[in-house]
């Protein structure tokens, strides 16, 4: 039976197999056509109809803030996903770990497992993605000693305190790089009247983007489609700008990683302490995240290998290992 491990994320859907280790990511979106229900296309094919449909497709995301949202386009995702990596058929259904986020309630929870049964897997595991994260991390989570990871992945930031196997204490928030996106976008729409693409967006973030002012400010030209005209237009964008951008989010990052802590028992809160947190996701990358975050926590923070990967690295590891991280199963 083949094994996968899937991380189900808000922007993006990641599946990781055991015959050639990250085999698929792709956005989460999926393209329906609006009276039979029917799935025209998911994953990049349907990211390119975004906005050039007629209204007889629906472009649907559903994944919100890790919770599924539509639950019949998230089987059709799935489903669709799956055939992209076993084949256009197959006999027997794979065995499958899937991350959860911490957040979610049971029943949320519930409509994960259905849904990656209902696309075709014959068994489904749960896992918290914290939990997941912290393995894919090389953090020994089995142990009786406290661990602290902070997950920033595209839609939901995730700080969790883990100890023997299990989350402690954790706390989560809607906001990840698709935020940090997002913001960017949106600042450009209302300071320059400039209509970006995602791959503009993404080199603004990449080159300016930091959690602390620089020394000496840098700036870059960005192109686009003028708002008023609609001709092609170029300006010149600051790093000082960028980093007023996103440090309300960050601002958020730091309030829930210090309300995770005044939820977690004093012992583990010395070991974290001693330990250090480490940070994983897509958007850990930020330029002088960990810089900030060590500044404004008061305990050191470093930023783990490959820490895009993390997530759906540790749900394969779990996969493969069912017996070592049992209690930290579903």
């Amino acid at each position: 039976m083949r094994k996968l491990a899937i991380d189900l994320g808000t922007s993006n859907c990641t599946i990781w197999s055991d015959n050639e280790g990250k085999s698929l990511s792709e956005p989460s979106v999926v393209a329906i056509e609006a009276e039979s229900r029917r799935v025209v296309a998911a994953g990049n094919e349907a990211k390119k109809m975004e906005g050039k449909t007629s209204e007889y497709l629906e472009i649907i995301r559903p994944i919100e803030s890790g919770a599924i949202v539509d639950y019949e386009a998230a089987v059709g995702m799935i489903k669709w996903f799956l055939r992209q990596v076993m084949g256009l058929t197959w006999i027997i259904g794979p065995e499958v770990m899937v991350t959860v986020a911490s957040g979610l309630t049971q029943v949320e929870q519930r409509a994960v497992m259905d849904a990656v049964l209902e696309a075709g897997a014959r068994k489904v595991y749960l896992i918290d993605t914290p939990i997941a994260a912290a393995i894919g991390a090389k953090i020994p989570i089995v142990e009786t000693f406290g661990n602290m990871i902070v997950n920033v992945g595209g839609g939901v930031t995730e700080a969790a305190v883990i100890a023997s196997g299990g989350v402690v204490a954790s706390r989560c928030i809607r906001g990840g790089s698709s935020r940090l996106d997002e913001s960017i976008e949106e600042y450009l729409k209302k300071k320059y009247a400039l209509a970006v693409g995602e791959q503009s967006v993404e080199a603004v973030k990449i080159k300016l983007g930091t959690a602390v002012k620089l020394k000496k400010n840098e700036v870059m030209t960005v192109g686009g489609r003028d708002l008023v005209y609609g001709l092609p237009k170029s300006i010149e964008i600051s790093a000082e700008e960028i980093f007023e951008v996103v440090r309300p989010m960050l601002d958020e990052v730091i309030l829930v990683i210090r309300e995770t802590l005044q939820m977690t028992p004093p012992e583990l809160v010395a070991d974290i302490a001693d330990r250090g947190i480490v940070l994983t996701g897509a958007a850990a990358k930020l330029r002088s995240l960990p810089l900030l975050l060590t500044r404004e926590i008061g305990v050191s923070v470093h930023l783990s290998l490959e820490p895009e990967n993390c997530v759906i690295k540790g749900a394969a590891m779990a996969l493969e290992n069912l017996e070592i991280y049992r209690r930290s199963i579903k």
